[in-house]
C-alpha cells in the first residue's frame, strides 16, 4: 500500500486497475475529431504552459527601430521577441528564407 492511501482507497483502485480497457463505458463522452488542433492532448498556445528560458543580450537594434517598439509602450521587450520568434518558426518551416545581416 502506498502511504497516505487509505485501505478502502487502495483497494478501490486496485480494483479498477484489474478491469479490461474494453469494460469501460465510454458512450458519455464527446466524439473526438483527430484532425482538429489539440485533439492529441497537447497544449494549442504555445504561452499557456511552455516558457522557454530567457537569456539577457546586448544587441545593437537601429534607433527607429528601437523607437518604434518603445512607442508602443511597456512590454517592447516581448513584442521584439515574439516577432523573432514567428521569424524563426517561419524560417525553419520554409515559410521564409532567413536575411543576411546587412541591408
Amino acid at each position: 500500500m502506498k502511504p497516505g492511501i487509505s485501505d478502502a482507497l487502495q483497494e478501490e483502485a486496485e480494483a479498477l486497475a484489474a478491469l479490461g480497457d474494453t469494460t469501460i463505458d465510454f458512450s458519455d463522452l464527446p466524439e473526438v475529431d483527430f484532425n482538429q488542433p489539440g485533439a492529441d492532448g497537447r497544449a494549442t498556445s504555445r504561452g499557456r504552459f511552455y516558457r522557454p528560458v530567457k537569456r539577457p543580450v546586448t544587441m545593437r537594434l537601429d534607433a527607429d527601430v528601437m523607437a518604434f517598439f518603445q512607442a508602443q509602450g511597456e512590454g517592447y521587450q516581448t513584442r521584439i521577441n515574439t516577432v523573432l520568434r514567428k521569424y524563426m518558426v517561419a524560417a525553419l518551416s520554409g515559410q521564409k528564407k532567413p536575411v543576411s545581416g546587412h541591408h
